[in-house]
């Protein structure tokens, strides 16, 4: 019963972080918190952003006694260039991620290793893109879109097709402040240009770079890979499955999924659920096959196949250190290089799919359209060989774990609307009533929550608490990645958790049969969240920047998340950040992402590294929000 629900404390998630710590120091093996310690304290130039190293003259750093590096270039300088710089890092990664994910489309085939499985989906975009659907072969229009969207990576002229689905109002800002993104390539080498020794030394133009280039992410690379990844493996909705350390078993073959690309976890769930395969694991004495997740690929099969979340970014050795993990499978982006040395301290095998990703102490088995299911079979029937060869003396596995409702795509947030809210026929497929909901002022907003965790702070405990104090605040919040991955672990996925919200908040879950922290996917997927708070403003007839909707970033550490955080202000919705980031050392950087970018877009950052502050600023600016509104 929800009466009797109780939610997983951080202290509790600590204490079985400290008991595997024991069976780390047993085998002699150093963890992130070991690693932590040694790099203490950080380098205070880099934290600040006034380190310079792009050229050989240099390392040059920013002093009173020396306020400028060798050629001349001032902290603002400085600090504005390693600040492009992530973002850069960040838009090509995500978007490689989605040109991969393009490329899986543009290779798949009735009797491929890869499917079109929402045709829906496909023959809808088709007709976004104008291709031609009537009469045609599902996999004719698959390869034509397909086509379509790898040209996007380097079109020659134009602007990314994608921005086509954003508000008349963005569109003009983006125009008007010359941050259009163009081609995703052109993006993200004219930003490493721009940083090279002796190109832009203006703060303000690297900012304006940073958006644009974050732009080509969000509404380019990331919306190709979220879009293309439906297609295949289906679009999510909402399912049921559970998190936490707890999912894996003991008397299972555990297989471990890790990364960010679904090709290579598709892959491995569709052969490890064949009967085959299961007969194979039970003759070697293990009861079946247990599939899980870590990090955003657990997200992306979660959200598809139901398969169970074992955890975020600082959990993955600790699954490790668990004992039973027969294999743990890796693509790219988020894995610690110290997987390869901890797995040899036990029977785990490590396998690396992708050339993006290679990382010592593993086997190599790179997964191409082509031997897709060879490379997953091999894997799968490996780690059923290894289940024997255990250690009993290193086995612990913590128990907690919690239900999670996971697959709230924007199509699977209509789908309960529909359902339950929505009361006449000319309604379906419409965001009123959850406008309604917060005209009236049953939910007072939503927060996007998302990134990674961090050890610079307590990791975790910043999403946790600030979720908690939301939901009790009557904010529903849409996560993804990482920040997802908290919810789960502790329990505010689980639709009995509605007992933590507010009153409104509270009745919206009873009625739509929701959890109070709705579950949108992978980090990628925050592109999901683009398109929702869009729909949001063009169902209720106002810009984005207008909308009670803010993004938070508590424990963000990856240069992902710089790229996303650009393109999230970018698109109107005002970012709250935990974390500094490394541009405090220029006054006038910090300036410019917080109100440069408030005068050019109508958003920016706002930056508290105290959880209850941030908590406290984003309720206000909610409410701010509210008002602007006359609600």
């Amino acid at each position: 019963m929800s009466e009797g629900f109780q939610s997983t404390t951080v202290q509790q998630m600590e204490a079985d972080a400290a008991r595997l710590k024991e069976t780390a120091v047993k085998v002699g093996i150093d963890i992130w918190q070991d690693r932590v310690k040694a790099q203490t304290p950080h380098c205070g130039f880099g934290d600040k952003g006034i380190c310079c190293k792009i050229c050989a003259m240099g390392p040059c750093r920013i002093t009173p006694k020396s306020p400028k590096g060798i050629c001349g270039a001032t902290a603002d300088t400085i600090a504005g260039r390693n600040y492009l710089r992530m973002a850069a890092g960040g838009a090509a990664t995500h978007s490689d991620h989605g040109r991969e994910c393009v490329w899986k489309l543009y290779d798949s085939s009735a009797d491929g290793n890869y499917h079109v499985t929402d045709a829906t989906k496909l023959l809808n975009l088709a007709k976004e893109w104008g291709v031609p659907t009537e009469d045609r072969d599902i996999y004719d229009v698959a390869h034509e879109v397909a086509e379509i969207g790898l040209n996007e990576y380097g079109k020659i002229k134009g602007y990314q097709r994608w921005t086509d689905r954003a508000t008349e109002e963005r569109k003009k800002v983006w125009m008007e402040q010359d941050i259009m993104p163009r081609a995703v390539d052109r993006e993200v080498v004219t930003a490493m240009h721009m940083t090279h020794m002796g190109c832009t030394a203006d703060a303000e133009a690297l900012v304006r770079q940073s958006l644009r280039c974050g732009l080509s992410d969000g509404w380019g690379g990331s919306m190709a890979g979220t879009e293309m990844s439906d297609i295949l493996y289906g679009t999510p909705m909402p399912k049921e499955t559970e998190g936490n350390l707890g999912v894996l078993e003991k008397d299972m073959v555990n297989i471990i999924c890790h990364g960010h690309d679904p090709a290579v976890s598709e892959m491995i769930v569709l052969v490890a659920e064949s009967k085959e395969m299961q007969d194979y694991a039970r003759s070697f004495g293990a009861r079946g096959i247990n599939i899980v997740g870590l990090c955003c690929t657990a997200n992306e099969i979660a959200m598809r196949h139901g398969v169970r979340m074992a955890g975020n970014f600082l959990q993955q050795e600790n699954a490790l250190l668990t004992g039973v993990v027969e294999a743990i499978v890796v693509d790219v982006q988020c894995i610690f290089p110290n997987i390869g040395p901890l797995s040899e301290c036990f029977h785990t095998k490590f396998y690396t799919t992708s050339p993006i990703a290679r990382i010592p102490f593993s086997t190599y088995l790179q997964l191409t359209s082509e031997n897709a299911k060879d490379v997953a079979t091999t894997i799968v029937k490996e780690a059923c060989e290894n289940f024997p060869k255990r250690d009993e003396n290193k086995i612990f596995i913590p128990e907690h774990k919690h239900k999670a409702s996971v697959g709230y795509s924007c199509e699977g947030i209509k789908s309960r609307l529909d359902t339950v809210t929505n009361s006449h026929l000319d309604e379906l497929d419409t965001y009123k009533p959850l406008i309604q909901c917060v005209t009236s002022g049953v939910l007072r907003g939503a927060v996007a929550m998302v990134g990674c965790n961090n050890p610079k702070v307590r990791p975790d405990y910043s999403h946790i608490e600030i979720m908690k104090r939301l939901i009790e605040n009557d904010v529903v919040i849409v996560a993804t990645g990482c920040a997802a991955q908290a919810a789960s672990k502790a329990g505010l996925l689980d639709k009995a958790s509605k007992v933590l919200c507010g009153e409104g908040l509270r009745r919206v879950c009873t009625l739509a049969d929701i959890p109070p922290v709705l579950h949108m996917g992978s980090c990628v997927d925050i592109s999901r969240m683009m398109l929702l708070v869009t729909g949001i403003a063009k169902d209720w007839g106002i810009d984005v920047t207008q909308l009670p909707v803010v993004g938070c970033a508590p424990e963000w550490m990856s240069e992902k998340a710089v790229s996303i955080a650009n393109y999230v202000v970018a698109t109107g919705i005002d970012t709250y950040l935990g974390i500094d980031p490394m541009v405090s050392g220029s006054a006038q950087m910090m300036d410019l992402i917080t109100n440069g970018t408030t005068k050019w877009v109508g958003a920016g950052y706002h930056i508290n590294t105290d959880p209850e502050q941030l908590v406290k600023d984003i309720l206000d600016g909610i409410e701010a929000k509210r008002a602007a509104l006359g609600i």
